[in-house]
């Protein structure tokens, strides 16, 4: 089995680690350049690739898959396959043409469902009971190649991207390891996707997380548990020394609907928002520049005048 694999994010580094335990070690791993961070901004290898140096892998960090370079060495390797996870880059054709086989890559939904770059995220947003990953082999498109193998799983009522990120890479790992070594062998073929059934998701930007209390309030918890931990889900609450940013990081919906949309109901333990349909009950928040506690705990130290409201946009 002669095999690079390319990933940059943490939903790779599970596989990478199966499939060096299983003896399928890649002849290369290539990820995305190391980038500052921290508070002294040093140069920091993604997860991925600090993974790779950890486990003694040939490591190779260009700044574009399309490198002549790094495009020579991987046609000298005489490469079976490519793995592809949460790279972060588009593959040209000329790349996923290279190995005997081609590319596969590890997608974190149910294709055809949730294409894109955010399918976890997406598939809490939609209200999806299920979800899972899927195997496929690359073309050209956005996450539309031939489908190898499956595994599904139930989406937990309370879960949040974060966990449910970490429990679909976990699962994804024995899924590439066994379809991979079927695929090679000739035991996997290649099922078409249907297009007609298609959704597609995009980057997810910090403001996507902004709380609009003239959404339902069944679909703002949909949105705190889609975007925790990042970008988090907030809005500005206002307090006597104006308006505080408030990351909501668990929250209910319940039936309160008196008052306009954004109105709060609050006394010294419980804190409520109305909607259009229901209400948001706050559970556990984070105010900026302060750590994360319970609703009660946050309203010991903050006031919030009578007949507040949230502003609407």
């Amino acid at each position: 089995m002669r095999i690079a694999f390319f990933g940059t994010g943490e939903f790779g580094v599970p596989s990478l680690r199966a499939l060096v335990a299983h003896g399928a070690i890649p002849k290369l791993v290539v990820s995305q350049p190391s980038r500052p961070k921290g508070r002294n901004l040093e140069p920091s290898p993604p997860p991925l690739a600090e993974v790779a140096l950890e486990l003694g892998l040939s490591l190779r960090q260009p700044d574009k898959a399309s490198d002549p370079d790094l495009h020579a060495e991987l046609s000298a390797l005489e490469l079976d396959a490519i793995v592809v996870i949460a790279y972060g880059q588009i593959l040209r054709r000329k790349l996923l043409e290279l190995p005997r086989l081609g590319c596969l890559n590890l997608h974190g939904s149910l294709l055809p469902k949730h294409r894109g770059a955010s399918p976890i995220a997406a598939a809490i947003l939609a209200g999806d009971e299920e979800t899972g990953v899927t195997l496929m082999r690359m073309d050209e498109g956005l996450d539309s190649g031939p489908i190898l193998a499956t595994c599904t799983t139930r989406v937990g009522n309370n879960e949040v991207a974060g966990v449910l990120h970490d429990r679909l890479a976990g699962l994804g790992a024995p899924l590439l390891v066994s379809g991979l070594e079927n695929y090679l062998r000739g035991q996997l073929l290649p099922v078409p996707q249907d297009h007609a059934k298609a959704t597609k998701c995009g980057l997810i930007r910090k403001e996507d997380g902004r709380l609009d209390f003239a959404r339902p309030a069944a679909e703002l918890v949909r949105r705190v548990r889609a975007y925790h931990p990042w970008p988090g889900a907030f809005f500005e609450l206002p307090t006597p020394k104006g308006n505080v940013r408030l990351t909501v990081e668990q929250a209910e919906s319940e039936p309160f609907t008196a008052g306009r949309p954004g109105t709060i109901r609050a006394d010294s333990a419980r804190l409520a928002i109305a909607t259009p349909e229901g209400a948001l009950r706050l559970v556990q928040v984070r105010a900026a520049g302060r750590k994360s506690m319970d609703i009660a705990a946050f309203l010991r130290g903050t006031t919030i005048p009578a007949g507040s409201a949230v502003g609407i946009d």
